[in-house]
């Protein structure tokens, strides 16, 4: 149990973990203050005892609550307020460095875990630790250290009901830690059916287009419906599993008050204690044990805290790729790569490939699909490392640049456009979030879409849907043209930047690409022959290698693959209906 805690505050960060420290010793402040009922009865009950009941006794007991009640009312506002910045502040520190920490994980990391159990931990484990974890470790952290205090005083008090109490105390820790021992196991199944179901709606959501095109909206939500089921079914599971400890640690606490109070009725009886001080440790024995009582219900818990903090920790300790490189501006930008093997996993995708980009030259990389043309371009930007060989830019080793100082020479343009649940404006400026107005808007004309911006209800101040849903495919692909023109980086990688788009669209977005393009080194993956024709050089790459090199002329003179390719889609553009 204290082991969890201890890796909870180290998890909140030194700054948090010192507000939940304070919090703890203002909430053992507040157990003292509670503590002043006791002293306010025992001045009351002093007086009826003796006979004699004046208004200086009452007066006094009211003056001694109502220190009690205030005090109570002063820390515990403190307190509260402490724990719930720790919390929050934690979890949203944690949120910006799990995703800072992701920003340098290679590609393949995203493709060995599903979005779903990314997205699991970003929101419904960090929602946990700080809604439920912040309440949980200091209800647990109060009352053991209140019940440790209140023990001390009793011994100085005497010593009998202060052995009664530390007996208590001993039992319903045992106890405790086989709650503790129980709670692991079923925690473990609770954290991963959360993901498993995450995973599921996420699945449902993303392909409900496609659910609804075939007809499948039964068929799929058995599996979306399995796992509410099944995580329901955990969370029943995991409350009849521990309820019942948890009815122990509860009846163990009223028992030890129990014991207390007939103990110190039984030391009166026998003369060892006053009638004052027995009638004071009966009241005092229904009160001392509250805050213990709160911590055993919340202990069971504890273990869901120590794994959505494991879930975290993984994230935050899965190797980076090394990015502890050099601020390098380049003196060119050439690239080459020399002799690169890459494989996904065990299989192999790139074979010893060895290529010259030189700066301000179009490549084309055209083959098969599966052929390795994409994971060709992520390696050249270093999304991944390389198995073997380097790359080089400007003729450094692209791992000698910082990640971010590399990233500056990289614009990016994809088949599949990403746009953020933000402003147009914001968007376009993404790259450069201090951009003016001026600035984003000539962005947005050189890309061609500055026309049917302002058309929209609130032009560039116009929140986009998830993922740009209320534009469409030509008008999304050129506000990401328009975001790449704002970063002006010196090589822009083209994904098959044309390929979904209808042919209304399409002279649009190539005169963007042009103003895109102009005096910058470009790598484009396409299918088209119009962007392949005019090319530098065009690579043909088939199962991962290079099996053919040169210009439009030289490659149509050779009997392979890219006259095949253009031969075929030849055919594609001549036919027609009769």
């Amino acid at each position: 149990m204290l082991k969890i805690m201890k890796k909870f505050f180290a998890f909140c960060g030194e700054k948090n973990k010192k507000r939940f420290y304070k919090s703890i010793v203002l909430s053992v402040i507040q157990a003292m203050f509670g503590a002043l009922r006791i002293p306010a009865i025992a001045i009351i009950l002093n007086a009826v005892l003796s006979g004699k009941i004046t208004m200086k006794d009452i007066l006094l007991s009211f003056g001694v609550m109502a220190v009690s009640v205030v005090g109570i009312g002063i820390v515990k506002g403190k307190a509260s307020m402490l724990q719930t910045e720790g919390g929050y502040l934690a979890c949203a520190e944690k949120r910006i460095e799990i995703a800072e920490h992701m920003r340098f994980l290679p590609m393949g990391y995203f493709n060995q875990n599903s979005v779903g159990s990314i997205t699991s931990v970003t929101t419904n484990t960090m929602q946990s630790l700080e809604n439920v974890a912040t309440r949980v470790v200091m209800l647990v952290c109060e009352g053991l250290l209140t019940t440790t205090m209140i023990a001390l005083m009793l011994l100085a008090f005497d010593r009998r009901i202060a052995l009664i109490l530390i007996v208590g105390f001993a039992l319903f820790l045992f106890v405790n830690n086989r709650l503790q021992n129980a709670s692991e196991k079923i925690s473990e199944q609770k954290i991963d059916s959360d993901e498993k179901m995450v995973e599921q709606v996420l699945e449902y959501i993303q392909g409900i287009t496609e659910v609804k095109t075939f007809h499948l909206v039964g068929e799929k939500t058995k599996a979306l419906n399995a796992s509410i089921k099944r995580n329901s079914g955990i969370n029943t599971k995991m409350e009849f599993t521990l309820i019942p400890y948890m009815g122990i640690q509860l009846l163990l606490t009223k028992l030890t008050g129990l014991a207390m109070a007939f103990a110190s009725v039984m030391f009166y009886l026998d003369g060892s204690m006053s009638l004052f001080y027995c009638i004071v440790m009966v009241i005092a024995s229904f009160l001392v044990l509250d805050s213990l009582s709160a911590a055993g219900n919340y202990s069971a818990l504890l273990r869901v805290v120590n794994l959505s903090i494991v879930l975290a920790n993984n994230i935050l300790e899965t190797e980076t790729m090394d990015i502890e490189g050099e601020n390098i501006r380049p003196d060119s930008y050439d690239l080459h790569a020399e002799h690169i093997d890459f494989s996904y996993g065990e299989k192999q995708i790139i074979h010893d490939i060895t290529l010259d980009i030189p700066a301000g030259t179009t490549t084309a990389i055209v083959g098969p699909s599966g052929g390795g043309k994409t994971t060709l371009t992520n390696l050249l930007a270093r999304f991944w490392d390389v198995d073997a060989g380097t790359i080089t830019l400007g003729g450094k080793n692209i791992k000698d640049y910082s990640m971010d100082s590399l990233m500056e020479n990289f614009s990016f343009v994809f088949q599949n456009v990403y746009l953020f649940h933000d402003t147009i404006a914001n968007n376009i400026r993404f790259s450069r979030p201090d951009a003016s107005m001026d600035e984003v808007i000539t962005a947005a004309k050189k890309a061609c879409c500055h026309e049917f911006i302002t058309k929209l209800p609130n032009g560039y101040d116009t929140v986009l849907g998830d993922e740009g849903v209320n534009l469409s495919g030509g008008e999304k692909q050129r506000v990401s043209i328009a975001r790449a023109i704002m970063k002006d980086a010196p090589i822009i990688i083209l994904d098959e930047a044309t390929a979904n788009v209808d042919p209304e669209s399409e002279a649009e977005l190539v005169t963007a690409i042009e103003e895109l393009t102009k005096e910058k080194t470009i790598i484009m993956i396409a299918h088209r022959l119009k962007t392949v024709r005019s090319a530098d050089q065009i690579i043909v790459i088939d199962q991962g290698r290079i099996v053919q090199k040169g210009r439009h002329r030289e490659l149509m003179e050779q009997d392979g693959i890219y006259r095949n390719f253009v031969t075929e889609r030849e055919k594609a553009v001549s036919w027609k209906l009769a």
